[in-house]
């Protein structure tokens, strides 16, 4: 148990360290792209269009993929040893090129379609939907590459590999940088800069499959070589991976739904979502997503052995540890959303009012921060247990209260209801898997997560009141000017770390120390 706790640790150290430098060349690349374009068409069809491929790397990279093959590769490994393992991993990289190939033709071929069903309100303006499928098509063979990335990621990780995978989203985010930047030196038509960055998404997902590779060779992998194309395990990561997906994928159509919503209000709307989103991504990436990626080997190698009290055990210690990061990160993206959205977005073509509304809807995304990063760690526990009937039921539920929520708080709230709604149906899909969870496993140490979490919002709160203070003195509303922004914000940070490192240290809590260790360690 202990040592599962220190795999966690180690591995969640390492992915959340490359999560964080990925997320910072993200915003650098958002930080372009608003630059450019401001929060206008342009914007409004590059976002649309990169919904496809994000919308699959998010599925492959960070679910079906791994929830599915994971806990599979992991039981071979265990019971048959590696020699079979690697046969597995063998076949299913050869299966899943071409299952991938077919996905990518038909992706192409139907692009209008797609784009008619996620952004249907394009469908006024022809030359907008038009250079919408346009751009689906370019990027569309980012499926394959981000699909096979996303097996080689499981692999990876099952054998105790983490930061290659977790550092290939880097290379996408400079092939995109890189890309509209060359094209920008040969013209000044924003069409096709747009265009550039299309491709930027390809290339980097060229560079993306090709950074795995000699780390597989390294492990003794290969799946070059010629084989039978059937293995015993296929069946079980067939079984799963369709539900796998669905449940994996809540979140991302419940964005999806917003996304469609959002093209029947008023031109911008998509993009402010699409911005406010993104900095929500930064903290669940790096601190939940990283949590839930290395927490499902560590929890698939518990559930193999049947060890029902050791899962128990290590799920609270990975509750306790995700919710003492998440809250005071959800607490001071609240307190500092509207400056947060100035230092990085405002400038070029990115106003003042797009600024203020881009913090509306951040506000709404993130109060459900703790929701979306707990629930990842939650529905791991269901995929190491091979379960993913129970996740596909709650998120059916939860898909359906998203659209009731967004169509209702659209009606009041515009685009910043949509934003609510997707909060709103993650705290439901939780509330769901948590009960399923406890009929499944018992009592799963709530009395030890609730006094880790009285401790942690105690803190959190006394933290954001103190960086409310500061930020209210540094960079008060209505504020401007980068290096005054910047040194405002920074100040205001670093005073929310002392003020809540100062008081877990004051009330003993065990995550201050265990943090410090999973935040630093390296592998």
């Amino acid at each position: 148990m202990a040592s599962e706790n220190a795999n966690i640790a180690r591995a969640a150290g390492t992915v959340g360290t490359a999560t964080l430098l990925s997320r910072i060349f993200g915003y650098v690349r958002d930080m372009v792209i608003a630059g450019l374009f401001g929060a206008g068409l342009m914007t409004d069809v590059f976002i649309a269009a990169f919904r496809v491929p994000n919308l699959l790397r998010r599925l492959f990279g960070e679910g079906s993929l791994a929830v599915s093959f994971v806990p599979v590769f992991s039981e071979c490994l265990t019971t048959q040893g590696s020699e079979e393992a690697y046969r597995l991993a063998g076949v299913a990289i050869r299966l899943l090129a071409l299952a991938l190939t077919a996905v990518t033709i038909l992706g192409i071929c139907f692009a209008p379609w797609i784009v008619r069903a996620l952004a249907y309100g394009f469908i006024d303006t022809p030359e907008k939907f038009i250079l919408t499928v346009s751009l689906t098509r370019i990027m569309f063979p980012y499926v394959f590459l981000i699909g096979m990335v996303a097996l080689f990621m499981g692999v990876l990780n099952v054998l105790g590999h983490f930061a290659a995978p977790a550092l290939a989203p880097v290379l996408l985010n400079l092939a995109m940088i890189g890309s509209v930047f060359a094209v920008t030196r040969f013209t000044h038509d924003p069409v096709f800069w747009v265009y550039g960055l299309a491709f930027g998404v390809v290339i980097g997902g060229v560079l993306q499959l090709v950074l795995q590779v000699p780390f597989l060779v390294q492990k003794g992998v290969t799946f070059w070589r010629s084989s039978q194309m059937v293995h015993p395990g296929l069946r079980k990561i067939a079984a799963m991976f369709l539900p796998a997906t669905f449940g994996a994928a809540v979140l991302q159509i419940n964005t999806l739904v917003g996304n469609l919503l959002a093209s029947f209000q008023p031109e911008g709307s998509i993009s402010y979502l699409y911005f406010a989103e993104r900095l929500v991504q930064f903290p669940l990436g790096v601190i939940g997503i990283s949590a839930a990626t290395a927490a499902l080997p560590a929890f698939s190698r518990l559930a193999a052995a049947s060890d029902s009290s050791a899962l128990k055990d290590t799920f609270a210690y990975a509750i306790n540890m995700v919710l003492f990061l998440i809250v005071p990160a959800m607490v001071g993206l609240i307190v500092l959303r509207g400056p947060i959205v100035m230092l990085l977005f405002q400038r070029g073509a990115f106003s003042t009012m797009a600024a203020r509304l881009t913090a509306d809807a951040l506000l709404y995304y993130a109060v459900g921060l703790w929701a979306f990063a707990t629930l990842r760690i939650v529905a791991a526990t269901f995929y190491a247990q091979q379960d993913v009937r129970t996740p596909v039921r709650c998120a059916v539920i939860s898909i359906v209260a998203n659209v009731l929520f967004g169509v209702g708080l659209a009606h009041w709230m515009g685009y910043s209801g949509i934003a609510l709604a997707l909060s709103l149906s993650a705290t439901v899909n939780l509330a769901l898997l948590l009960k399923a969870l406890k009929n499944r496993l018992g009592t799963l140490g709530g009395g030890r997560i609730a006094a880790s979490l009285s401790r942690t919002v105690f803190s959190s709160a006394l933290m954001g009141l103190a960086v409310w203070m500061v930020s209210n003195r540094l960079v008060p509303p209505g504020c401007e000017g980068t290096v005054r922004l910047l040194t405002g914000i920074s100040a205001s940070i670093v005073t929310g770390l002392i003020v809540y490192g100062g008081l877990s240290f004051l009330m003993k809590t065990p995550e201050f120390v265990q943090s410090v260790k999973w935040l630093r360690v390296k592998s």
